[in-house]
């Protein structure tokens, strides 16, 4: 199973016809051969994960594919569209969770020590009765995470401005996201306190291998 990430982003101009692929895109990709899983994207700078967070000038798709065909048009429609594109393409090293009722990712063994670059998607459903105190939590978070030793790049990505909220991070390697992750603890504070309150009605954890970074450079 390959797993592409794909950032683009377009100009000012061209925001409403991104708008109309975010629209009109999954209805597309479900005729896809080979194609078993994607999710389109909006993105942000994943500080408070509101509507006011995103940037409406970058776009992103998720894809899983037991096989890929040559030529795929709604992606090609979005390189004509954007000013710039990277694609992430990824091996599943281990995921946990739920993406909209399943978990996507299958791990591969062979990647269980992967040495090199490493990336993570984390992504939820937040009830709507504990928004607030969800959206509290995420700043100081975000904070640390920016000036985490290790982090190479990180975007907050959603299906919506409210309530499916996630980030993909990409790091320097294994031990980067792990001292994040387990030994910061205003972190390990938020993964306690999403235990107790039960914030999410689905998530999902999700470490990659990072095989290779094609297209415009990001960090």
């Amino acid at each position: 199973m390959t797993v592409h990430l794909d950032v683009w982003t377009v100009g000012t101009s061209a925001i409403g016809k991104a708008l109309w692929h975010m629209a009109a895109d999954p209805l597309l990709l479900r005729r896809v051969p080979g194609l078993e899983f994607h999710k389109s994207l909006g993105t942000g700078a994943g500080r408070r994960f509101t509507a006011a967070d995103a940037d409406l000038r970058q776009w992103a798709l998720v894809t899983c594919w037991s096989a890929e065909p040559s030529e795929v048009p709604v992606l090609d429609k979005w390189h004509r569209l954007a000013r710039s594109h990277t694609r992430f393409t990824l091996g599943t090293i281990a995921s946990h969770g739920q993406w909209s009722g399943r978990n996507p990712f299958v791990p591969d063994p062979s990647l269980k020590k992967w040495p090199g670059t490493v990336a993570a998607i984390t992504r939820a459903r937040v009830r709507l009765a504990h928004w607030r105190g969800f959206q509290a939590a995420v700043p100081p978070v975000a904070a640390a995470l920016a000036d985490q030793a290790g982090l190479l790049y990180r975007i907050g990505i959603g299906e919506a401005p409210i309530g499916l909220q996630g980030t993909f991070s990409v790091w320097r390697d294994a031990a980067a996201i792990r001292d994040f992750a387990y030994r910061l603890p205003v972190h390990r504070a938020v993964i306690d306190q999403t235990r107790s309150t039960g914030w999410y009605a689905e998530e999902l954890f999700a470490r990659f291998a990072v095989l290779e970074v094609t297209g415009d450079q990001l960090w």
